[in-house]
């Protein structure tokens, strides 16, 4: 159906004032000038006829290349946050960590470098690019991996793995970020949904790597035995090691895709980004997309008509509202307590009577079914909408977290409590995996998508750290009855809220979702 707004807009943009050309053309100028270095004014570039929406012809193969360069950052993410896990049993002994504390902070110091890693990186994407913080992610991630694996004291390991975090921090806000930005509205939530299918297969890819190179232990090992074998001394050290493959292919990658064309835009140089749109969709597209740009962004600027930074749009009409919606989106994503089952795997299954190698293969089954569940997404998310999904999910997760506290209430073991996590795994990967991403791309304004979703990232990433240390206390505190239970209550909320505050963003620009959001919250104030 042809958008009425966007063709209207189109026609007045073919028949301004001469005031408003000449004008434009003046910014055009001035733009050659300074070689498109002015980041200060937004540029506008001559309009070209303009074809419907629906006559355009995506350049799909280019699309999804540079959209699947991006979202290696996501496959590292995966990989570097889970190969922990597998790697776990055989550290420990090699570190011979004996206390709670230090066994606790060897599995959650990477969270601390997760938050440094988002906080900072919203600011260097804004001012340094898209771009460039994705190379700079690949880096860490291939000297992390490999300094991790071999090192030789605890504090070396930690040190690293917090190095890691800060790769893993800055992947997840800048990865959805970029392919965001660079995808046709239609394809937009597949796309960003694609980041999440390669965290997916990051986390199956560790998993099995994990399973592969690990010797099988026999049951009932000791201590000095296991870290005496051939997984005690070496094994666990190529687990890390294995990521600095992808790694290096993520980072020569990198360096062949674009800057993001809204980055650009917002930057001053209008030329570059219509260069790059028209790429995507052709020179119609490209002049269309490249207005709508200017237009949302012009619509920013203060009465100067000039940028004065991020921070000064923090106090427009409804900015603080669609952060808060960001920042919920994002804790309800990790308070769900879907992390606990991944990062607490190996405790999990060893209370439901499975041994040291019967775990590691339980990891794996979760892995795949995670898979399985992220590509039905991949499919859904453009179909059935966002927010339709997030209802649905919330709703599952919910039951499936009532369901095994009640199996883990009467003692039962085994077959039960492994099928119950799979459902549950099954649920979040068909909707608050991917679909929170998603919607933390879209929902915030072009100035300020940066800085914004590196509030919302590190928001999610400081409500993993809650998760996560808090396990253990609520177990000993509420049983593990109890705890499921509670994430259950925390999930019936997260469909509330979303029932009563997440718009759709199906199918729309962001510009289009940026004057909808912003012009609903103007309206109700």
């Amino acid at each position: 159906m042809v958008d009425v707004r966007s063709s209207i807009t189109n026609e007045y943009h073919e028949f301004v004032p001469v005031l408003d050309a000449g004008h434009a053309i003046c910014d055009t100028m001035m733009a050659a000038l300074r070689n498109g270095s002015d980041a200060g004014r937004v540029v506008t570039v001559e309009p070209v006829p303009l074809e419907p929406a629906q006559q355009v012809n995506y350049n799909t193969a280019y699309v999804w290349m540079i959209a699947s360069v991006a979202a290696l950052g996501g496959l590292l993410f995966g990989y570097d946050w889970v190969v922990i896990g597998g790697a776990k049993p055989f550290y420990e002994q090699y570190f011979q960590l004996t206390s709670a504390e230090l066994i606790g902070w060897a599995n959650s110091c990477a969270l601390l470098g997760c938050l440094v890693g988002s906080v900072v990186c919203g600011a260097l994407s804004d001012r340094f690019g898209r771009k460039k913080l994705l190379i700079l992610s690949a880096f860490l991630f291939a000297i992390s991996s490999i300094y991790t694996g071999w090192a030789q004291g605890f504090s070396t390991f930690v040190g690293w793995r917090i190095v890691g975090g800060v790769a893993i921090g800055i992947a997840s806000n800048v990865s959805p970020i970029y392919i965001a930005e660079i995808s046709p509205a239609p394809w937009r939530g597949r796309l960003v949904a694609l980041n999440q299918l390669t965290v997916v297969v990051g986390i199956l890819a560790a998993q099995i790597v994990n399973w592969l190179i690990a010797e099988p232990v026999p049951d009932g090992i000791t201590a000095l035995g296991l870290r005496q074998s051939w997984n005690g001394q070496t094994g666990w050290r190529w687990m890390f090691t294995a990521v600095a493959v992808p790694s290096i292919v993520f980072l020569l990658s990198a360096l062949f895709i674009p800057e993001s064309p809204r980055w650009l835009a917002n930057r001053g140089n209008g030329e570059r980004a219509r260069r790059i749109l028209a790429r995507i969709g052709g020179e119609s597209y490209g002049a269309r997309a490249l207005h709508e740009i200017q237009t949302a962004l012009r619509a920013d600027l203060p009465s100067t008509g000039r940028s004065t930074g991020p921070w000064i749009h923090w106090r427009a009409p409804g900015v603080r509202r669609v952060l808060l919606i960001g920042v919920c989106l994002a804790v309800l994503q990790q308070w769900s307590g879907i992390n606990v089952i991944f990062n607490y795997a190996e405790e999990i299954y060893r209370s439901a009577g499975y041994g040291v190698s019967g775990v590691l293969f339980n990891i794996v089954i979760t892995g795949t079914i995670n898979l399985i569940c992220t590509l039905v997404a991949l499919g859904w998310v453009d179909r059935f909408g966002r927010r339709t999904l997030m209802l649905y999910g919330s709703a599952g997760i919910a039951l499936s977290h009532a369901t095994l506290g009640i199996v883990y209430a009467a003692g039962v073991k085994g077959l039960p409590v492994l099928v119950l996590t799979l459902c549950t795994i099954g649920c979040y990967a068909m909707s608050l995996a991917p679909v929170t991403w998603v919607l933390i791309s879209e929902i915030f304004p072009n100035r300020i998508r940066g800085l914004a979703v590196s509030v919302a990232v590190a928001s999610l990433w400081t409500a993993c750290f809650v998760l996560t240390f808090t396990f253990p206390m609520l177990q000993h505190w509420l049983g593990a009855a109890g705890t499921f239970w509670l994430y259950g209550v925390i999930c019936l909320a997260g469909f509330l809220f979303v029932l009563l505050r997440v718009p759709e963003t199906k199918g729309k620009t962001l510009e289009e979702i940026e004057g909808e959001i912003m012009g609903a919250t103007a309206m109700s104030m």
